[in-house]
């Protein structure tokens, strides 16, 4: 299946029992940019991804083989995800570094970002993609618990890598943070994970200004409905069934929609972007 034959009618119910959700498990499965055709732009970079493992991280991983690029992938515990990414990257002539790691924990982001710069040298892309998301149809259905578990996951985490990232960076280096449609439109079921993503849209924007004098770049990428293991991971089968159809083009987006999008902002290509956000979104939100 390519991207144009996603479902229009939508996909079939399904469920999984554990985030972020097993790949294999998916049916169909989500579409990644094998068919990809490098050109060079990223060789012989280092990337560190966190949530690499699966979906929208395993096609960051995928793409910059592709350009050339020798990938850390950071995961939570889905081994098995890990290891099937692991065998794509490296059928690339690439290196591939599995890293699992919780990002909630300071002192493990360090770790991610040491063990990185240990193993190959340097460290030249940074991208943020680890979250979770949890539905809550009122807000008082959302424990403190909950919210605090979330906020670590998705904000906190990207604080932490940036922070452990940045004193090796250098000129023309870039860090991307996964952002979101919902912070652009709201979501009434996922608030708290809708606040975490309009926090990395705050954050990145403040990080790319306080980061320009350094020439490394700081910008986003916000996804719209994406269809990745999280998704039956998070949802009811009726609203798997129904995901991504109500979008102007009729279908939920695949990991491969977004491969480019994170290129060019790792790219000398994007040189002259920085606390920009790029909409992959099916035409949710068009904005100027």
């Amino acid at each position: 299946m390519n991207i144009y034959e996603s479902q229009t009618d939508g996909q079939p119910g399904q469920t999984q029992q554990k985030q972020p959700g097993i790949e294999s498990q998916m049916n169909p499965l989500p579409v990644q940019p094998t068919n990809y055709i490098g050109s060079g732009k990223l060789k012989d970079r280092i990337a560190l991804i966190t949530g690499g493992d699966s979906g929208i991280g395993r096609a960051i991983a995928i793409a910059y083989a592709k350009e050339g690029a020798h990938v850390a992938i950071n995961y939570f515990d889905e081994d098995s995800n890990a290891k099937d990414t692991k065998k794509l990257v490296e059928a690339e002539g690439v290196r591939c570094l599995l890293l699992p790691g919780d990002v909630t924990d300071e002192e493990k982001c360090k770790e991610l970002v040491d063990t990185t710069v240990s193993e190959f040298g340097q460290l030249d892309i940074l991208v943020n993609n680890a979250a979770i998301q949890y539905t809550a149809e009122n807000i008082e259905d959302i424990t403190a618990e909950q919210w605090d578990k979330t906020f670590r996951s998705n904000i906190y985490s990207v604080f932490y890598m940036s922070k452990f990232a940045v004193p090796h960076l250098k000129q023309g280096n870039s860090i991307i943070n996964t952002a979101s449609v919902n912070p652009y439109v709201g979501n009434p079921t996922l608030m708290d994970y809708t606040a975490t993503k309009g926090a990395i849209v705050g954050f990145t924007r403040s990080l790319a200004q306080n980061l320009a004098n350094k020439s490394i770049r700081v910008n986003m990428v916000a996804p719209g409905p994406i269809w990745t293991p999280l998704i039956p991971a998070s949802f009811d089968e009726e609203r798997v069934a129904e995901f991504g159809i109500d979008t102007p083009l009729s279908r939920p987006g695949q990991p491969a929609d977004l491969a480019g999008a994170y290129v060019l902002l790792a790219a000398d290509e994007g040189a002259y972007i920085t606390g920009q956000c790029i909409h992959v979104n099916g035409g949710m939100v068009m904005s100027s």
